[in-house]
């Protein structure tokens, strides 16, 4: 899978990038990242992608005059499946969406900053949509490319070691995930429970799921009315 990344700071991805299974990935050509550097296409001596917003206001506004060059240059370059902006105003980023973005084999992530962008990039078509990733502002898009690009990659075929840990992540299957222990059995007065260690898997997997609903239904009950759950899930939760 291929990532493009538009952004005015291409030095912010490559120390994340190398680290980890998604350094791993990126070494191994399982995951690609492509950085393009919007002041690459401004036309004035000092490369300016940002102005002041008509009408007044604190901040600064990007130019749509780059974006639009630097979107025609990635799309003259790659076969781009989905073009995203990202902002605090677009669609909210989860795992059934890193689902769809995986499908693609290149997608193209649009890092904003400062007061925002000219709102013509969108109205124009320039972009497919609009992506947040929490009801929160950041300096910029970058850190949520990050967010975007490490999440969608964990579902490449073979970035994850073993693909049952994938299936078995937060929110795969709509509800959050079960506890987890390893040694020592005993820390500190606390202990593991003893289901965990009975050597009895249909237990353990009993068990299990009975905490990943318990664990959803305490600390996101919204979840709950998305999921399609089983009779055997209803006698959990009511136990």
């Amino acid at each position: 899978m291929r990532f493009v990344v538009v952004t005015i700071f291409p030095e912010f991805f490559p120390s994340p990038l190398a680290v980890g299974l998604l350094g791993r990935a990126l070494e191994g050509g399982l995951v690609q990242v492509e950085t393009v550097r919007l002041r690459d296409f401004t036309h004035d001596r000092h490369q300016s992608v940002d102005d002041t917003s008509f009408g007044g206001g604190p901040g600064m506004v990007m130019r749509v005059e780059p974006l639009v060059e630097a979107l025609e240059h990635v799309k003259v370059r790659w076969q781009v499946g989905r073009t995203i902006l990202l902002s605090p105003r677009g669609r909210r980023f989860d795992q059934a969406c890193a689902r769809e973005y995986a499908a693609h084999e290149t997608i193209c992530l649009v890092c904003g900053r400062y007061e925002g962008v000219d709102e013509r990039l969108v109205e124009g078509g320039f972009v497919d949509e609009e992506l947040s990733i929490g009801d929160f502002v950041l300096n910029g898009g970058e850190a949520a490319a990050l967010a975007v690009i490490e999440c969608c990659s964990r579902l490449v075929p073979g970035v994850v070691g073993k693909e049952e840990s994938v299936a078995r992540d937060s929110f795969f299957d709509g509800l959050l995930d079960h506890p987890h222990y390893t040694k020592p059995r005993e820390f500190r007065g606390l202990g593991v429970p003893e289901v965990l260690l009975s050597g009895n898997h249909a237990e353990i997997d009993r068990w299990r799921r009975k905490q990943s609903l318990k664990a959803t239904a305490e600390r996101r009950p919204d979840l709950l009315a998305l999921v399609e759950l089983s009779e055997a899930d209803r006698r959990l939760l009511r136990s």
